[in-house]
């Protein structure tokens, strides 16, 4: 199953071990959304936003993965799944059930973005945008 990660989870490493069988395929872009943070974990979400959006990491994962990473998003009661088509291809993603108001990343969590943006090659303009709400 195709998965595009947008936080934390673009972090090839990171990635790699939370899901054994994820392969990075390439970056894109998901169309007429914003990225923002919020909630109690301060984590990434995405929100419709038309002319906007969000960069990101493509991952084939398996049904295993996507068990895992379904505990660690805790679905479905901080995030439910969203679904989009890239090129007639079905691809899930995560967003926030309570789109509560933004609240700044820790830098933790901020730093393992920051390097998920280099290890996919994202512009990291849009995540300074993100951060500059």
């Amino acid at each position: 199953m195709l998965y595009f990660a947008y936080g934390s989870n673009l972090h090839h490493f990171q990635m790699k071990r939370r899901c054994k069988d994820s392969v990075f395929l390439k970056k894109i872009n998901l169309k007429d959304f914003r990225l923002t943070f919020r909630s109690k974990y301060r984590a990434a979400d995405i929100e419709p936003n038309k002319n906007s959006l969000v960069p990101g990491g493509l991952f084939e994962i398996s049904k295993s993965d996507e068990k895992r990473l379904d505990v660690y998003e805790d679905f479905p009661i901080l995030y439910k799944k969203f679904y989009f088509y890239h090129y007639d291809k079905k691809v899930m993603t995560y967003t926030m059930v309570q789109k509560t108001p933004f609240r700044f990343p820790t830098e933790r969590y901020l730093n393992v973005v920051k390097r998920g943006y280099l290890d996919c090659k994202l512009d990291q303009k849009f995540l300074k945008k993100a951060l500059s709400n």
